[in-house]
């Protein structure tokens, strides 16, 4: 980027914080702090697609722009930071440097493409079907932070390791992501937003709702969104795209590694141990409540720096090497997304969206589908999944009940909205953004896909809502 196009950018930003300050219209986002938090947004959506300064640096403009205008409680901001969320992903970090010091990435990377082969196209349904399969019954977060890394030193192995230069790299991660929101809508297993939601159709209905009913509604539009998805992931990728061999060759190429070091197999057994804590938190919740996936990990991270090497009893882990190799970029911009979220919330621009949309004179059926999907697909790529199916749920069902519809098909109709979002890297979407992914690409692939997404899905469940007499049931 050329000097002068980078000032413009940088000058951009601040621009479009002070426009929707003075622009955006007061009967709608009554407050300065709700016109702000929405300004922050913009400006940093634009200088992460754009580029002007590290996206790090960009992660942490909710901090000093509520410290000048204050939108919300600071202290709700700053949390984000620290977040157990956060934690997951330091201590996932610790562990695949652990990986790099001993050389287990290497064979990771050698088996995973034995068992696929080096076929590109074959390798992105592998990841993304991966990732949708394990996100439907466990929160998203931890899949893209577990499938991640091991992604990422695949595409090492293969010379693919400078993500931001590589259009393989950038595609596998992007699609390992995506895959991670559209597994997260199969099931009430797939994350917190869907746990809201149940929550609010129980209110509604005074009973108990049995989370295989939600499998059963939901399977269609599953198979649809993974159909999309595939679509858009292939789009483009000749048949002869590769890695650069078949299964045979990379068969070849883990004979040939050494064997197995203590230290090696030490790193593999703990990162196999916080992920099958992770995966199975529901069997021991009750006996350990305060042993979240997210301290599984941080553990598992701090017991790397006990592993000693074999030949000299050396440490294997200091930490003055270590953190130059922890991908700090990563947490920042998670971090900075959930801020994000925070100030979108707690200024009040979330409710007064809601407020807007409840205002539109919406009668049911297809337009209020299309609506409702648009708007919660849109807030969940400005703030968390969660976030969105708190606010967005109420009002949904408020918006329904005034004008006598049944809200159950809506309902699950806006948590297809909740679910899936493509476009900013906010969310689980920071986490191939923190490996080198540029925003500017995902952009670039989400807005074309969220297109699709809204309008098809729109048509699905109002397809389902008038022919399908379970969907309108709960």
């Amino acid at each position: 980027m050329s000097n002068n196009k980078r000032l413009i950018c940088l000058a951009m930003g601040p621009l479009l914080f002070a426009l929707c300050i003075l622009l955006l219209p007061s009967s709608v986002f009554e407050t300065v702090a709700a016109r702000a938090a929405v300004g922050t947004v913009a400006w940093m959506a634009f200088w992460w697609v754009t580029g002007p300064v590290d996206y790090a640096v960009t992660a942490f403009l909710p901090i000093a722009l509520n410290a000048v205008v204050q939108m919300t409680d600071m202290s709700s901001v700053i949390a984000n930071y620290a977040s157990e969320t956060i934690l997951l992903l330091l201590g996932a970090s610790i562990l695949t440097v652990s990986w790099e010091e001993t050389g287990l990435d290497r064979r990771i990377a050698a088996k995973f493409l034995g068992l696929v082969g080096g076929s590109f196209r074959k390798q992105l349904v592998f990841w993304m079907l991966l990732s949708a399969a394990l996100s439907s019954i466990l929160p998203n977060a931890v899949v893209c932070a577990t499938v991640t890394p091991i992604a990422v030193s695949m595409l090492k192995f293969v010379g693919e390791g400078d993500i931001a230069n590589s259009k393989m790299g950038s595609k596998l991660l992007l699609y390992i992501a995506y895959g991670a929101g559209v597994g997260g809508m199969a099931t009430p297993l797939g994350g917190a937003m869907n746990l809201v939601t149940v929550d609010y159709i129980q209110q509604l209905t005074g009973t108990e709702y049995m989370y295989v009913d939600w499998v059963v509604r939901f399977l269609p539009l599953t198979a649809l969104v993974l159909a999309i998805t595939t679509v858009f992931m292939l789009w483009g990728v000749k048949n002869e795209a590769s890695l650069g061999g078949t299964k045979e060759f990379f068969a070849q190429e883990y004979a040939k590694l050494p064997k197995m070091k203590r230290e090696e197999a030490v790193c593999l057994v703990l990162f196999g141990i916080a992920t099958a804590l992770a995966f199975t938190r529901q069997l021991y919740a009750a006996y350990l409540p305060g042993l979240k996936p997210a301290y599984v990990f941080i553990i598992a991270g701090i017991l790397t720096f006990l592993v000693t090497r074999h030949e000299d009893n050396s440490r294997l882990m200091l930490w003055k090497s270590v953190e130059g190799k922890i991908v700090w970029e990563l947490i920042y911009i998670f971090a900075g997304g959930l801020a994000a979220g925070t100030l979108i919330n707690g200024s009040g621009a979330a409710a007064a969206i809601g407020t807007a949309v409840s205002h539109m004179g919406l009668t049911g059926g297809l337009m209020t589908i299309f609506v409702i999907i648009t708007l919660t697909l849109l807030m969940s790529d400005i703030t968390s999944n969660t976030a969105t199916a708190a606010v967005a749920m109420p009002i949904v069902i408020s918006i329904v009940t005034g004008i006598g519809e049944n809200p159950i098909p809506y309902i699950y109709a806006a948590s297809v909205g909740v679910n899936l979002s493509y476009m900013l890297p906010t969310s689980i979407r920071a986490i191939p953004v923190g490996y080198g992914l540029q925003p500017r690409y995902m952009l670039k692939e989400g807005w074309k896909i969220s297109i699709a997404i809204i309008v098809l899905l729109s048509l699905a469940c109002w397809a389902l809502m008038t022919y399908w007499p379970a969907f309108s049931m709960a």
